[in-house]
């Protein structure tokens, strides 16, 4: 972790619409010794219940949404358009067939809190999970929405995290 800095969700500078839906980024939940990640462009980045929030969506057929739900924090890594084609490679292959980390040659590094990071991330930011639920196809107001993302009725579940910490990479 000696490449990052620890800043405030406040000093985050990014645009967030850019940042979730143009730049993507690994979800990412577990320990050193057991964990997945994976590629994410939706995503959502304020203020809740007076706390700095992030809410990530993970669909059930996904290899990481089993460790969202096993442990209690995640973590959001984004990086520069360099990294590209491995957030493509991480968002097309399952971790249950593939190593992700050695096939990209990510770096992952594990913070003070035990969560897994990587140390090729240009920015960072660590959740603990305080609510969960899923997407239900009788809330769509607009059932449109829920036909076109939704065929399979494989709904999401989002995870709400408080953002406990942000660490900036230096270099």
């Amino acid at each position: 972790m000696e490449n990052f800095t620890t800043i405030k969700p406040t000093e985050i500078t990014d645009n967030v619409f850019k940042l979730l839906d143009k730049d993507w980024m690994l979800v990412t939940a577990g320990t050193m010794e057991d964990f997945n990640t994976m590629t994410a462009s939706w995503g959502h980045l304020g203020i809740l219940w007076n706390l700095p929030m992030a809410i990530a969506y993970i669909r059930p057929q996904r290899h990481t949404y089993g460790f969202a739900n096993k442990y209690g924090d995640y973590t959001l890594s984004f990086f520069t358009e360099a990294y590209r084609p491995i957030l493509q490679f991480c968002g097309t292959r399952s971790g249950r067939d593939t190593d992700k980390i050695a096939e990209t040659g990510l770096t992952p590094l594990e913070t003070g809190r035990g969560n897994v990071i990587f140390q090729e991330a240009r920015l960072v930011l660590e959740c603990r999970k305080v609510y969960e639920d899923d997407l239900k196809k009788k809330n769509f107001l607009d059932p449109a929405i829920a036909r076109k993302n939704y065929p399979k009725n494989d709904f999401h579940r989002f995870y709400m995290g408080e953002i406990v910490s942000v660490f900036r990479n230096t270099l």
